[in-house]
C-alpha cells in the first residue's frame, strides 16, 4: 500500500453491508485521532489501552448518528480505573468530519501488574445519546462483564436493542523502521439488520448474569447467518485490522467475498474537543459572588481545565457566576 492509500484510510470508518447476510457492518482505521487523545495525558500504558479500545468502540458506533448529534461512552467503575469517557461530535455538515475526545480517571497507586481490562472493577458501561434542543437525551447501562470493554458494548446491543453485534478489535503501540512508536488501532463491527420483532425467549439470556448474548438473539436462517459471518471475522489477523498494509476495502472483500459486500462513504473522525471559554463561564454562572471568592486563586484568578484536551482557561472573578459584571476587558 501507497503512503497516500494509507492516508486515506487513516482516522475513518467505512460502513458496509453484506447482502446475502442481511448483515451490516462498520470498519475502522485510528491513527492520529489516537495521537490526539493521548497526547494531551501523561497516562500509565494500560490506561491508555483502554482510552484506545473505548475510543475505536465510539468511533464504530458513532459512525451512525445524525449531523450535529452526540454520543456518549462512559465506564464507571470501583477499580483502579475509576472513569473512562468518550464523546464522538456528529459532522456539522454533510461531507465534514466527526470529532471524538477521551479521558480517564484513575488512580496511579492502585494500578497492577495485571492486564489493562483487570484495572476496571465493578460498575457499568453506559451509552448516551444527545439528538439536540428539545429532544430527551437516550440512556442506556449495562453491567461491567465479559473480560473487555467490547464485550460490554456487545452486551449492551444485546440487552437494551436486541441487536446481535459483535466487535473483533486491535490497538497497540506501531513502531515503523526509523520512528518512534505511536498507537493506532483499528477493528470491524457486524450487527444483525434490524427486525420487527427480534427472537427473544424472555427467559433471560446465557450470559453473565443472565445477560443477553448475540447467540440468545437469533434462530433459523438468521443464526445460520450469522454464525457464518462470524466464522469469517474469526480468520481476520491484528495487523489486517489495525492496517495500513491492507486498506479497509481490501479486507471487506478477504473476509466477506462470499457475502456480497458493499461499501458505503467513508466519514473521516478528528480528534476535537468542544470546550470554550463561554462553556466555562456558563457552568460557573450558577454560584454566587460567596462561592467565586472561594475559587479564586492566590494570583485574584479563576481558573478551570478541560479534563478532555488540557485547555486552561483564566477568568477574572468579577466575570464570573450570577453576580458577574461581564468578561473583563484585560
Amino acid at each position: 500500500m501507497t503512503l497516500g492509500s494509507k492516508l486515506a484510510w487513516d482516522d475513518t470508518v467505512l460502513p458496509f453491508q453484506l447482502d446475502t447476510s442481511d448483515v451490516r457492518g462498520r470498519v475502522a482505521r485510528l491513527d492520529g485521532v489516537l495521537e490526539g487523545i493521548l497526547s494531551q495525558h501523561d497516562y500509565p500504558e494500560k490506561v491508555e489501552a483502554l482510552v484506545a479500545e473505548m475510543a475505536l468502540l465510539t468511533a464504530l458506533i458513532g459512525q451512525t448518528i445524525k449531523l450535529r448529534w452526540k454520543l456518549q461512552l462512559q465506564v464507571q467503575s470501583d477499580g483502579p480505573v475509576r472513569m473512562i469517557a468518550t464523546d464522538y461530535y456528529g459532522p456539522e455538515k454533510e461531507g465534514e468530519p466527526a470529532r471524538i475526545r477521551a479521558y480517564a480517571s484513575y488512580d496511579r497507586d492502585r494500578l497492577t501488574d495485571e492486564a489493562p481490562i483487570e484495572q476496571v472493577g465493578k460498575g457499568y458501561f453506559a451509552i448516551m445519546l444527545d439528538q439536540g434542543m428539545g429532544m430527551q437525551p437516550y440512556k442506556g447501562i449495562t453491567p461491567l462483564s465479559g473480560g473487555s470493554l467490547k464485550a460490554c458494548a456487545e452486551a449492551y446491543f444485546a440487552q437494551s436493542e436486541q441487536l446481535p453485534t459483535r466487535f473483533s478489535l486491535s490497538f497497540g503501540k506501531s513502531r515503523e523502521a526509523g520512528g518512534a512508536g505511536h498507537w493506532r488501532a483499528g477493528g470491524v463491527m457486524i450487527q444483525v439488520m434490524p427486525q420487527a420483532s427480534p427472537h427473544v425467549s424472555g427467559e433471560g439470556g446465557s450470559g453473565e448474569g443472565g445477560l443477553l448474548l448475540a447467540s440468545d438473539l437469533v434462530d433459523g436462517e438468521e443464526e445460520e447467518n450469522w454464525n457464518r459471518v462470524n466464522f469469517h471475522l474469526d480468520t481476520v489477523e491484528a495487523l489486517e485490522l489495525i492496517g495500513p498494509s491492507v486498506s479497509p476495502t481490501d479486507l471487506l472483500v478477504r473476509l466477506f467475498h462470499e457475502e456480497q459486500p458493499r461499501v458505503f462513504d467513508a466519514q473521516p473522525v478528528r480528534f476535537g474537543c468542544s470546550c470554550s471559554e463561554d462553556k466555562v463561564r456558563q457552568s460557573l454562572s450558577i454560584y454566587s459572588a460567596k462561592d467565586i471568592e472561594k475559587m479564586t486563586t492566590a494570583e485574584g484568578t479563576v481558573t478551570a481545565d478541560c479534563q478532555f484536551c488540557g485547555a486552561h482557561y483564566v477568568m477574572d472573578p468579577a466575570s464570573v457566576g450570577f453576580d458577574a459584571e461581564g468578561p473583563s476587558e484585560g
